[in-house]
C-alpha cells in the first residue's frame, strides 16, 4: 500500500500562491488516482482536483478551475497542487488521497482508500 504525506501549506494573502506537495512512499504514485480534497471545520470534505494513473488526465472542481493545477512527478513520486489567485474561501485543511481504480469523475471521497494527514492553508483578506 501507499503512504501519503502532505506539505506546503501556510498563510498567504488574497491573490497569492502556494504549492502543496503530496509525497508518496511504498508504491509508485503513478499506479494510483490521486486527488486533493479540502475541508473546513463543520463542513463536508470537498473535492478539489484529481489526476488519473498512467495517462495523468486531470479534473477540477468548478471553484478552482483556472486557478489551481494538479500535476505529478513520477521521478519524485510526488503529486503537487499549484494554487494561484488564492481567495479567503480557499482556506481549509487540504488532504491528498489515493485509490488504485477510482470512478470517473473521481470527485467522491468515499472511493479513496489512502489519505495523508492534511495541511492547513489560510488565505487572509
Amino acid at each position: 500500500q501507499v503512504q501519503l504525506v502532505e506539505s506546503g501549506g501556510g498563510l498567504v494573502q488574497t491573490g497569492g500562491s502556494l504549492r502543496l506537495s503530496c509525497a508518496a512512499s511504498g508504491r509508485a504514485v503513478a499506479s494510483y488516482v490521486v486527488a486533493w480534497f479540502r475541508q473546513v471545520p463543520g463542513k463536508e470534505r470537498d473535492f478539489v482536483a484529481a489526476v488519473t494513473r498512467s495517462a495523468g488526465f486531470t479534473y477540477y472542481s468548478d471553484s478552482v478551475k483556472g486557478r489551481f493545477t494538479i500535476s505529478r512527478d513520477n521521478a519524485k513520486n510526488t503529486v503537487y497542487l499549484q494554487m494561484n489567485s488564492l481567495k479567503p474561501e480557499d482556506t481549509a485543511v487540504y488532504s491528498c488521497a489515493a485509490t488504485v481504480y477510482g470512478t470517473y469523475p473521481y470527485t467522491t471521497f468515499e472511493q479513496y482508500d489512502y489519505w495523508g494527514q492534511g495541511t492547513q492553508v489560510t488565505v487572509s483578506s
